[in-house]
């Protein structure tokens, strides 16, 4: 819009005429005047209609959340009508005319107050209204702040961002898979990524040696405390580091976010204690322990990293499965017990955890990057040789094309955000979460599709 003026910056333009564009946020009618609180992106001013105004007969009909261009003369408030502390609150915009860009309904929640009291079915059934309310404005802008301070962090220690496909190969690995099937390739199906695990290795096979990325990762889990099917992960990955490389690069990351963007936060400890997953189950019984000394204090962030978990545990039918990641390596004192397949129980990975205040924020390890020690991981679960080749093939044949050694640590930056923030529930730092059935309301999905659709795709579905 030509010669617009953001609200934050009207303070410079204090005697001049300006134009504003935004939503009006509260009206009052006081019968000779009408007084508006206009809102932009930017921020909120308050605006007055005087009695022998030319918009006076407009500004009797204009109601909250109406989009408007206003122009206006800015004029400092007289000493006792300041509102100290406010965003503009020593000014005032003199309105002298109005256009009416678009008209609003009534909304149907209310998005003036924090809305914990609204239910959440309803909050996410009209998200795009929820948003405007200023604490999940302020958490979805603070989550830029987030992500553009760890592009640049990393920018600066040499990383690059690539970015990896999002139609892959179901491999398994973990969660289940969300599959998308192939119109071209009838009764073959792609997956959607739990997480870049596979590819960012291969970036490590390929020389890039830092690669980092924000990256999407869906997984088709049962509905489960805060857990969402889609969620967010800063996701990277070194070659040529130890265990050390990569604690110490996530302890200064999260050092400098909280420095940086959350001033008013303290750091319980630097550096972040490390307990070991025995030490942390025999004092804690839990390995996510939440270490604050006053856990009243909402501005207290107790960091530790767990390190030293077990490679194997027992699954469900008695066999031995991974307990993080079987792309794993061992400690390098354990690789020889895990090339003979000898005192599973016993084998350490090379594997940490970040808690925060009780909560496991982010997860990695180093990696098997030579094809023998990553095929005995495999056996070891059980998997036969045709099985391997036919999942993880791939894998083997770029890891013997020669790959350096390599680790990394992916972060749920979800719940990072959360805890920063002071939520309860990832979903109040989400823009368009789903709920915690995986639903989305205002979309509503998921949702069926057209016969047709399906005839394409040679499916057919069995009630």
């Amino acid at each position: 819009m030509k010669n617009r003026i953001y609200i934050k910056d009207l303070k410079d333009h204090i005697g001049k005429e300006v134009t504003i564009a935004g939503f009006v946020d509260v009206r009052r009618d006081q019968g000779k005047m009408v007084f508006f609180d206009f809102r932009d992106v930017s921020g909120y001013v308050q605006g007055v209609v005087l009695p022998k105004s030319g918009s006076m007969e407009m500004a009797k009909d204009i109601r909250p959340e109406w989009v408007l261009a206003v122009r206006g003369k800015i004029n400092k408030r007289p000493e006792k009508n300041v509102n100290k502390g406010e965003q503009n609150g020593d000014i005032e915009l003199e309105i002298l005319e109005i256009t009416v860009l678009n008209e609003a309904a009534t909304p149907p929640i209310d998005i003036g107050t924090p809305g914990y009291d609204i239910g959440e079915e309803h909050r996410l059934a009209y998200r795009y209204l929820d948003l405007r309310r200023p604490r999940l404005n302020k958490n979805i802008k603070n989550r830029h702040k987030v992500a553009k301070l760890i592009r640049d962090f990393l920018d600066h220690e040499g990383f690059f961002e690539i970015e990896t496909p999002i139609l892959t190969k179901s491999t398994p690995e973990g969660a289940r898979d969300y599959i998308v099937p192939s119109r071209l390739d009838r009764g073959k199906f792609y997956a959607l990524p739990q997480s870049p695990q596979q590819y960012k290795q291969l970036l490590m096979t390929a020389g890039f040696e830092k690669y980092f990325q924000i990256a999407r990762c869906m997984r088709d889990e049962d509905t489960r405390g805060d857990r969402q099917p889609e969620f967010t992960q800063l996701d990277l990955e070194m070659s040529f580091v130890e265990e050390e490389d990569v604690i110490s690069l996530t302890e200064k990351l999260l050092i400098d976010i909280v420095a940086k963007l959350y001033p008013e936060k303290k750091i319980q400890k630097v550096p972040f204690p490390r307990l070991t997953y025995k030490e942390a189950m025999d004092k804690y019984k839990i390995d996510r322990p939440d270490l604050r000394k006053n856990r009243d204090d909402s501005n207290e962030l107790a960091f530790c990293f767990i390190i030293d978990f077990p490679f194997f545990e027992k699954d469900s039918e008695g066999g031995w499965t991974f307990t993080h990641n079987p792309f794993s390596a061992p400690k390098p004192e354990h690789m020889d017990l895990l090339l003979k397949k000898e005192n599973i129980e016993n084998i350490k990975a090379a594997q940490y955890d970040i808690v925060l205040n009780g909560i496991e924020i982010g997860g990695g390890s180093l990696r098997n990057h030579e094809p023998k020690a990553l095929k005995k991981v495999f056996e070891i679960m059980g998997h036969e040789e045709g099985n391997i080749e036919a999942n993880f093939g791939h894998m083997l044949k770029a890891l013997g094309a020669g790959t350096p050694p390599h680790g990394g640590i992916a972060w749920g930056l979800d719940r990072l955000l959360m805890l920063l923030e002071n939520e309860t529930s990832i979903r109040e730092v989400i823009a368009f979460p789903k709920t915690g059935e995986g639903r989305d309301p205002m979309m509503g999905s998921p949702s069926a599709v057209p016969e047709k659709h399906l005839k394409e795709l040679g499916i057919k579905i069995i009630k």
